[in-house]
């Protein structure tokens, strides 16, 4: 099957998100399963500097009256075939790939991922100007949301659209329409109109193949108000040809046997080598080094959708757990602020590092020994899984992909050999405490913590699973598109 995935970001050049992580490693677990598979992103300055030799691909045409002239270009990453949408009026800017230097959305957005989303429905269309023709078109988010209302109104490949996140919905005043090509049939409640508005996301849910998400859990909570962020009712108009897929991680570079940012290697049967990767972590972080209380980690933005106010709240209290603390990660000036008042206030056991680095991470997650995720909403989430293949057991709050990864430890659990971790239901401060203390607790019964280590990392998280579900979801497309 020939598959073009339409994507805003893909890591390790250009990543805010899981968006990232699944845009390099769901195409190329496709291509192990012998599909044909071509990412088309845009050509960021990141993407420009590390494929240098990309060479034209095709002309193209003029796309819509907004849209400036762009070039297409082809490059590879380790077999991946690469569509570039070289643009430099658009894309040729430093830092993230949606906001400016100070936080806002970049003013042309509207234009910016218009011509993405136009252009990965050209290359699903018989006037493409490639040889190459996908029977279906994957688009992500937003970003690319806008593909399957053109494929809809002008004929082409089967599409697919997933949701990372529903938040984001790429919203533009109605006046975009024409400029963008679409046509005046399309401007209606059942096309691209949103409370007067042109949603990109309410479009590609309205009007593509198939619809998808990243865990079944989120797919079934985005369907309720409370999470749909006013697309619920869409949703639940569609739930038929929606489904959640359970995102898988790159087992490549996330396995502790292997990753060279820890000082020692280890896996589910040589586990007392995590001790080492303890030690170095508190002896890294300026943590006391000592082996009579568990450690905390944390690796995340620091947000409240992230449920990192909850930690700010009980914080004050984890030394006298007795626990330890170690925290990675960046985001609202208010947390981060918070997060570093709370180690200048108990040094020794609490240890922040505001910003992200990708080998501290790795070693976080191998040092911890409990990898905390208290999310008020996790559609799929990433953490949890290399935390369970990296047997740190996590403690998560019971929403989206988090359930439906970490299974609370209980007495029935862990005789079925399934518990892993430790679950949560409300989110609010004792909630979470009373989880702390239990997972605290635990971690003194060796036995019992060995077990749950084991339970996790024996798992299969990788992509595999999820490619043949993605292939499933193709053949479904197309069905429907005839």
């Amino acid at each position: 099957m020939n598959i073009l995935f339409a994507t805003s970001e893909i890591a390790p050049w250009v990543k805010t998100g899981g968006l990232g992580d699944v845009a390099a490693a769901l195409p190329a677990a496709l291509r192990q399963a012998r599909q044909d598979v071509r990412v088309l992103v845009p050509r960021y300055p990141a993407l420009a500097a590390a494929f240098p030799e990309a060479r034209p691909a095709a002309a193209l045409p003029s796309l819509a009256p907004l849209l400036p002239p762009c070039r297409l270009l082809a490059a590879g990453a380790d077999g991946l075939p690469l569509y570039l949408v070289d643009c430099p009026e658009l894309y040729d800017r430093p830092g993230n790939p949606y906001l400016d230097s100070h936080g806002h959305d970049w003013g042309d957005n509207d234009r910016r991922f218009g011509l993405l989303s136009r252009l990965a429905a050209l290359l699903g269309q018989a006037r493409s100007p490639l040889d190459w023709r996908p029977d279906v078109v994957h688009v992500n988010d937003w970003q690319t949301a806008l593909a399957p209302a053109y494929l809809h109104y002008e004929g082409g490949a089967a599409s697919v659209v997933t949701v990372h996140n529903i938040a984001f919905q790429g919203c533009f005043p109605a006046g975009l329409r024409a400029g963008l090509g679409l046509p005046e049939a399309a401007w209606r409640f059942d096309g691209v109109e949103y409370h007067g508005q042109l949603s990109f996301l309410k479009a590609g849910l309205q009007l593509a193949d198939q619809l998808s998400t990243v865990s079944p859990t989120y797919a079934r909570e985005i369907q309720d108000e409370a999470f749909g962020y006013g697309l619920a009712p869409l949703l639940r108009h569609r739930a038929a040809a929606l489904r959640g897929i359970l995102n898988g991680i790159d087992t490549a570079i996330w396995n502790p046997a292997r990753d060279a940012a820890l000082d020692y290697p280890y896996g589910a049967a040589r586990l007392a080598a995590k001790r080492g990767n303890r030690r170095a972590l508190q002896e890294e972080m300026g943590l006391e080094v000592r082996d009579d209380r568990p450690i905390f980690g944390v690796v995340s933005r620091l947000t409240q959708q992230k449920g990192l106010d909850l930690l700010l709240t009980v914080g004050h209290g984890l030394p006298h757990l007795p626990a330890q603390l170690v925290v990675l990660g960046s985001g609202d000036k208010a947390f981060e602020a918070g997060f570093t008042a709370l180690a200048a206030a108990h040094p020794g056991q609490v240890a922040v590092t505001l910003g992200f680095s990708e080998r501290l991470a790795h070693r976080i997650e191998a040092g911890a020994d409990i990898f905390l995720m208290p999310s008020r909403f996790e559609p799929c989430g990433l953490n949890q899984m290399y935390s369970l293949a990296y047997g740190t057991p996590p403690l998560v709050r019971a929403t989206g992909g988090l359930a439906d990864t970490v299974v609370d430890l209980g007495e029935a659990s862990l005789a079925e050999g399934s518990a892993n971790g430790f679950v949560f239901a409300d989110a609010n401060p004792h909630a979470f405490w009373l989880a702390l203390e239990r997972a605290a607790r635990t971690w003194h019964d060796r036995r019992t913590w060995r077990r749950l280590q084991q339970n996790g990392m024996r798992r299969d998280w990788s992509w595999k699973p999820a490619a043949q579900a993605y292939l499933q979801l193709y053949r479904d497309a197309l069905a429907a598109k005839r």
